[in-house]
């Protein structure tokens, strides 16, 4: 609707809605610059030990060498390519399998106790197993992160499936809808936010399992340059590669989100 023909108070109310999100950015982007002013003030005045928690302007110089060796691309390239390997697999895996137990409360009913014991088992005692299994190599961190992020898709979208409101699929069965019907026309629909919370989850799931497999096996990698640094007691390395890791997740996390209003505009989804 064109501004022109808005009310006085409509306008003052976009006005004032404008300014808040503005006055919110401005205190996020001051709040990190005061954040990274007190670390580097506090390293400079002896307050903490630059040695042990460096500082923003040696972490600067770390990732401007890593930058020009040629270091920094291979290492970032390899663990964000991991990364959105076992997001997009657990995503759809843990999709279609909340499906299947939806369409099936008899297979629900039998896989239920399984799941649970699989979501409360600490997935880093499968890394070895992995290795064992799969190799040295990628295959071995994408399977942790499959084993880290699936279960928690499944269990999340199968209970938001099973929440889908029980009078609308009486009305759309009395009607004589198939289930495969009910499932694209209203289930699938009806947990849109079900889905973007379940993406928004499986970022973080998803770069906690890629760091732990470079952890435990890995020759490139922000995990392999943490856990080198940390061996080395180069924490100015340490400290950069969090830094590079924060930034990626949330990166892919502001993809996710972008990606919501994409879905809502273009599809039509409403929440």
């Amino acid at each position: 609707m064109d501004e022109q023909v808005l009310s006085p108070q409509r306008q003052l109310y976009l006005k004032k809605r404008k300014q808040r999100k503005a006055a919110v950015l401005l205190l996020r982007i001051g709040l990190l610059l005061a954040l990274f002013a007190a670390w580097e003030g506090a390293a400079r005045t002896g307050l903490i030990d630059a040695f042990i928690f460096s500082s923003p302007s040696r972490v600067w110089a770390t990732l401007v060498d890593l930058a020009v060796s040629g270091e920094l691309l291979l290492h970032v390239g390899t663990s964000v390519g991991e990364t959105v390997a076992g997001f997009v697999l657990g995503t759809l895996l843990g999709t279609v399998i909340a499906i299947l137990l939806w369409w099936s409360p008899f297979l629900s009913k039998v896989l239920d106790p399984y799941l649970v014991v699989l979501n409360a088992l600490p997935k880093t005692a499968l890394g070895p197993v992995f290795i064992v299994w799969m190799g040295a190599g990628p295959g071995s961190i994408i399977a942790m992160t499959l084993a880290i992020s699936l279960i928690v898709t499944i269990l999340e979208m199968h209970n938001g499936f099973l929440s889908t409101d029980p009078q609308k699929i009486r009305l759309m069965r009395t009607l004589g809808a198939t289930r495969r019907q009910i499932l694209l026309k209203l289930v699938l629909p009806a947990n849109f936010t079900t889905m973007i919370n379940a993406l928004k989850v499986n970022v973080g799931l998803s770069w906690v399992g890629v760091i732990m497999g470079e952890f435990l096996v890995s020759r490139a990698g922000l995990g392999y340059l943490i856990v080198y640094g940390s061996q080395v007691f180069q924490m100015d390395l340490v400290m950069a590669t969090v830094l590079l890791l924060a930034a990626a997740a949330a990166l892919m996390y502001w993809c996710i989100l972008w990606l919501e209003k994409v879905l809502k505009k273009y599809m039509g989804v409403t929440v």
